[in-house]
C-alpha cells in the first residue's frame, strides 16, 4: 500500500516524475470526543506502513507514559503531539500529516471534537476534498457530530464518509450499525451532502481499514483505504470560471511587468482575451511565466505570473477575468458566518475583511439567524457567540468581485479579522440572497424607472390646516407583551375623541392581512416592519396621525423605518417591561416553543422610554400625548 517503488534504487528521476503526477486528495477527520480520530489516522499510517522506524519507536516508547491503552500501543500519539492533548487524551489542534500510495497522494488534518475548538475544525476543512465523519459505536450520533457534519455541508465539501467505529466494543453487532446509518441518513437528508457512504471501522485493532475484517463479513463494501485511493474527486474543481486575484506586481526590471497569483478557478492560456475588475480593462494574456519557465496554458490551484499585451493598471487586490464570465462586483452580500473569537460579534462593529488577495473595512450590519446546529431550525438573535453559525449581511467599504460559495470556494470564502488585535474572529462563506430558501430583501430595492406617480391636488399645508394637526407616525416597540397594542388603541381612543384623525396599524393586524404570509423569523418581522412602514408612509402623506405597535426588534430595521417614513415625523416610544411580567400577559403564544425566541435590541435612543410593567396604561397614554403635542404635532 505503500509509495515503496523499484524506480528508487533503479531511476530516482523516474520516480519523482511518477510521484509527482499522482492525484492528490485533502481529508479530515471529524466527529464527537473520543470517537477515535487520531487513532484512526495513527492505524491506517501504521498499517499501510508509512511510518519511519524511529517514529514508530519512539510511538511504542511514548504509549507507556501517555497511552490511553493500558500500555499497549497507541497509535493515537502519532498525530496528538502536543503535551495538553497528551495529558488530557484530546485533540487541540489540528494535525496534519502527509503520505502517498502508488495511487494517490493525500493530506490528512486530524481537527479537534471538543465543542471548545470547533474554530479549529472548521479551519482544517476549509480546504479539504473529503470529510471522514467518525461515531462512537457506543454513543451514536452525538450533538458534535451534528455539529461538524452540519460545518462540512456548510464549506461545501461533497464527499463525506461515515466511519462508525469502536465496533468492537460491540460485538461487531450489524444491527447496530445499521441503526447509526439510519440515525445520520435521518440528520443528512437535510444537509447538501451530494456523495455519503458508510463503513464500519474499529480503528484500534485495525478492522475496515487497510485489510478486509474477518470479524464484519456483513459488510461487502471497500475498506477505508480502499475508499480513499478510489473516490472521484475530478469533477469537484471549478474549471469553467477563469478568476484570478492579483497578489503582487512582480517588476523586477523594466522591460518585465508580471502579474503573481494562484489561479483560483478556471484555465487560462496564452493568447486569450482577459478583463480586469473592477476597472473593466480589456487585454490579452502575453505570456505564463512560472519557476520552471513559461508555458501555453494554466489552471487552478497553479501559482503563475500573468503577462499582458497592454499596459493596463492592474494592482494587489484586482482580478483577471473573462469578458464573458465575469463574477459579481459589490459591496454588500449575504454570508454564513462560523464565529471562531471568544468575543462575540457585534453587529455594527468595524472588522477588517479579507476575501481572496484583497482587505476591506467593512462590517456585519446585520445578524438574520442563528442556525440550530441540533435541528438545523433559524434562531433569531442579536449576536454570535463562539463556534455558533448564522447567516449575515456584511456591508463593505469598497467594492470586491466574488461569487457564490457553493460554486466556486475560493472566490465565495472570507475572513474576518478584528482591527485591534489583528486576530482572525470569523470564516465566512458567501451565499447571495434570493435564493430558493431565502425571499429577497425589499428594503433597499429601486423602484422601477417607468413608474410615474402623480402629485397631489391637495398641499401638506392644506391637510394640516384640515386637520388641525402634523402627520407623524409614532412607532411602539417592545417585547411581546410589553402593552404595544393595549397603548395604541388607547391613545387611538383619546385622540379620536378630541377630534384628530388617527390610525393604528397593529402587527398582529398587519399579519392576518397584507403580511398573512410572512412567518416570525428575524427576516419575516424585518418583512413585516417594511410593510407597516410603508402604509404608515402613505397615511402620513395623507395628513394622517399613525400609531404603529409592533415588536420591531432590530435597531438597524428600526432606522431604516424612519429613512421611508421621514425622521422628521417619525417617534420611537420604547414599552420596555420585564421579560416575567410579559409572559404573563401573553396571550398569542410568543413565547411557545411554534415561534422563535426574540432576540430584541431595546432602542439606541428612543424619543420616549416608559416602563408599563409600573405605569398604569392612562399614564402611558398621557405622557406620549403630551410629548407629541410639545413637539408641535397637535395644533
Amino acid at each position: 500500500m505503500s509509495h515503496q517503488s523499484e524506480l528508487i534504487a533503479t531511476d530516482i528521476d523516474a520516480y519523482l516524475a511518477q510521484h509527482e503526477q499522482k492525484e492528490l486528495l485533502r481529508f479530515i477527520t471529524c466527529g464527537s470526543v473520543d470517537d477515535g480520530k487520531s487513532t484512526l489516522i495513527g492505524r491506517l499510517l501504521y498499517d499501510s506502513k508509512m511510518i519511519y522506524e524511529d517514529q514508530l519507536a519512539k510511538l511504542q516508547k511514548d504509549s507507556v507514559t501517555h497511552g490511553t491503552t493500558g500500555g499497549g500501543f497507541d497509535p493515537a500519539l502519532l498525530t496528538d503531539g502536543l503535551r495538553a492533548e497528551r495529558e488530557q487524551g484530546i485533540t487541540i489542534d489540528v494535525a496534519y500529516r502527509y503520505f502517498s500510495t502508488a495511487k494517490r497522494k493525500f493530506i490528512i488534518a486530524d481537527t479537534p471534537g471538543h465543542v471548545q475548538y470547533t474554530r479549529n475544525m472548521a479551519t482544517g476543512a476549509s480546504t479539504a476534498d473529503l470529510a471522514i465523519i467518525l461515531i462512537d459505536a457506543r454513543h451514536g450520533v452525538m450533538e458534535q457530530t451534528r455539529r461538524h457534519s452540519f460545518i462540512v455541508s456548510l464549506l461545501g465539501i461533497k464527499h463525506i464518509l461515515v466511519a462508525i467505529n469502536k465496533m468492537d466494543l460491540k460485538d461487531f453487532d450489524q444491527a447496530v450499525f445499521e441503526q447509526i446509518r439510519a440515525d445520520y441518513l435521518e440528520f443528512a437528508t437535510r444537509l447538501s451532502v451530494p456523495d455519503l457512504h458508510f463503513i464500519p471501522i474499529s480503528a484500534l485493532q485495525g478492522d475496515n481499514l487497510v485489510d478486509r475484517s474477518t470479524r464484519m463479513d456483513w459488510y461487502q463494501g471497500p475498506t477505508l483505504m480502499e475508499f480513499l485511493e478510489s473516490v472521484y474527486i475530478g469533477s469537484d474543481r471549478n474549471l469553467e470560471d477563469f478568476r484570478f486575484p492579483v497578489q503582487y506586481v512582480n517588476r523586477p526590471h523594466l522591460d518585465f511587468r508580471g502579474f503573481c497569483g494562484t489561479v483560483a478557478s478556471g484555465v487560462v492560456r496564452v493568447g486569450d482575451e482577459v478583463m480586469v475588475v473592477p476597472s473593466r480593462k480589456t487585454t490579452r494574456v502575453k505570456e505564463i511565466v512560472t519557476y520552471g519557465g513559461t508555458q501555453t496554458e494554466a489552471f487552478a490551484p497553479l501559482s503563475v505570473t500573468l503577462t499582458l499585451t497592454d499596459e493596463v493598471d492592474v494592482s494587489r487586490g484586482d482580478m483577471i477575468v473573462r469578458p464573458g464570465n465575469v463574477p459579481t462586483v459589490g459591496s454588500r452580500f449575504e454570508a454564513m458566518l462560523v464565529w471562531m473569537s471568544e468575543e462575540p460579534l457585534l453587529p455594527g462593529k468595524n472588522y477588517l475583511i479579507k476575501h481572496c488577495s484583497k482587505s476591506v473595512n467593512g462590517q456585519i450590519q446585520q445578524l438574520k439567524y442563528q442556525v440550530d446546529v441540533n435541528t438545523l431550525q433559524r434562531v433569531s438573535s442579536s449576536r454570535l457567540e463562539l463556534n455558533q453559525i448564522g447567516r449575515c449581511v456584511v456591508q463593505l467599504t469598497e467594492s470586491i468581485a466574488y461569487d457564490d460559495y457553493r460554486r466556486n470556494r475560493h472566490m465565495g470564502a472570507f475572513i474576518v479579522v478584528d482591527r485591534i488585535t489583528n486576530a482572525t474572529v470569523g470564516a465566512g462563506m458567501i451565499h447571495p440572497r434570493n435564493t430558493s430558501d431565502d425571499r429577497p430583501d425589499h428594503w433597499d430595492s429601486v423602484a422601477t424607472d417607468t413608474l410615474q406617480v402623480d402629485p397631489s391636488q391637495v398641499t401638506p399645508q392644506q391637510r394640516a390646516h384640515r386637520y388641525g394637526q402634523q402627520p407623524v407616525t409614532i412607532l411602539l416597540t417592545g417585547l411581546p407583551g410589553a402593552g404595544k397594542t393595549s397603548t395604541a388603541l388607547a391613545l387611538e381612543k383619546r385622540w379620536f375623541d378630541e377630534g384628530r384623525t388617527v390610525v393604528v396599524l397593529d402587527g398582529q393586524q398587519m399579519r392576518s392581512g397584507i403580511s398573512r404570509d410572512l412567518d416570525f423569523s428575524p427576516e419575516q418581522r424585518s418583512e413585516n416592519l417594511r410593510r407597516t412602514a410603508e402604509v404608515a408612509k402613505l397615511l402620513n402623506d395623507s395628513g394622517l396621525i399613525c400609531v404603529l405597535a409592533v415588536v420591531a426588534p432590530s435597531e438597524a430595521i428600526r432606522q431604516k423605518a424612519a429613512e421611508l417614513i421621514g425622521r422628521d415625523r417619525f417617534v420611537v416610544v420604547h414599552l420596555q417591561a420585564d421579560e416575567e411580567v410579559c409572559r404573563q400577559r401573553d396571550r398569542e403564544g410568543n413565547y411557545g416553543e411554534e415561534r422563535p425566541v426574540i432576540a430584541y435590541e431595546a432602542p439606541e435612543s428612543a424619543d420616549l422610554v416608559i416602563d408599563t410593567g409600573e405605569t398604569k396604561l392612562e399614564d402611558v397614554v398621557t405622557r406620549i400625548q403630551q410629548w407629541v403635542a410639545e413637539r408641535g404635532f397637535l395644533q
